[in-house]
């Protein structure tokens, strides 16, 4: 099956472009950003060998009606999506801090716990809690870029300040945005019979100084979601949660002993596991959106994104 895994592309004033872990970003003259959503599949901050039939369209659709359906409450960077896999919108300056909100024990929260951590990123965490319960209330834990490498890093709200990478009033505007998408992501998933356990927003600054969303929202590359019907049962039996996330990709490489630490190779994943994964991306596209997945046309994705973009910009 056709993949996107890379892209060289060379736009009308075109000034630049940045390579991450699964979307690539081009600068078009300083005013605008084109950014393409890759079939690459990233777990444990490490890109895996093979792509995923349609995970680039997934994302970016999800993400851009998300954005549509929080854009009353916080502004966001997005003006265009002339391509399933693309998105168009406003040159942006990232904060340099990715604002994680936890609504439920889960993922690595759940693993700080266990090995008998209390406090995550400056914030307490109950005692005598059991892996899914969810919080009293959500609480935020800021992650970073590591000095060295490509690892997030937990980072409290006060090292935030103290070094400087967010002032003190935009941050305040970040928690308060950040609250509000999350309280509006959960009646959306309420919506659809989900519960958004956690979940993780990238802000910029735009050149008039506005803050506003960037990135992806409420996808299941940075989200994570239960099925609420069963969810009291399981946590009462002590049983797993269902899932609707990358969790089963990471659950997986960690069964096939990877858990992207030095000396670990990347499991091979046959191409009978990727077209897996690729239905379990289309399964969560349908339940997060209400809505039917329409397959883009594959037979040449570079082409085609290519074409679309260059049209754009025509305008």
């Amino acid at each position: 099956m056709n993949t996107i895994t890379s892209t060289n592309f060379n736009f009308p004033e075109q000034k630049s472009v940045y390579h991450g872990k699964v979307r690539e970003v081009y600068n078009i003259n300083d005013e605008a950003l084109v950014m393409i959503a890759t079939d690459r599949l990233s777990a444990f901050d490490v890109v895996m060998p093979k792509g995923i039939p349609y995970k680039g369209q997934i994302l970016n659709q999800i993400a851009t009606k998300m954005m549509a359906a929080t854009q009353d409450i916080v502004p966001n960077w997005l003006t265009a999506t002339p391509d399933p896999n693309v998105a168009v919108g406003h040159l942006c300056e990232p904060f340099k801090v990715e604002m994680v909100i936890r609504g439920y024990m889960s993922g690595h929260a759940a693993r700080e716990y266990k090995a008998g951590k209390r406090i995550l990123c400056g914030v307490a965490m109950p005692e005598g809690m059991k892996e899914n319960d969810q919080f009293p209330t959500p609480i935020l834990t800021p992650a970073t870029k590591a000095e060295m490498g490509d690892h997030d890093e937990d980072i409290s709200r006060e090292d935030i300040l103290k070094r400087g990478i967010v002032s003190e009033a935009d941050y305040v505007v970040l928690e308060d945005y950040t609250r509000k998408l999350f309280q509006r992501g959960t009646e959306i998933a309420a919506s659809r019979g989900l519960i958004l356990v956690d979940t993780k927003y990238e802000f910029g600054k735009t050149k008039d100084g506005q803050i506003v969303l960037i990135d992806e929202i409420h996808t299941p590359d940075s989200s994570r979601y239960f099925y609420t019907e069963g969810y009291e049962e399981r946590q009462a039996k002590g049983e797993a949660q269902k899932q609707l996330s990358k969790e089963f990709v990471r659950q997986w490489l960690i069964a096939n002993n990877f858990q992207g630490l030095e000396g670990q190779t990347v499991p091979v994943m046959s191409d009978e596991y990727i077209e897996t994964v690729s239905a379990r991306y289309i399964e969560l596209y349908e339940n997060i959106t209400g809505e039917t997945f329409v397959k883009g046309d594959v037979s040449d994705i570079q082409k085609r994104i290519e074409t679309n973009v260059l049209e754009y910009l025509k305008k």
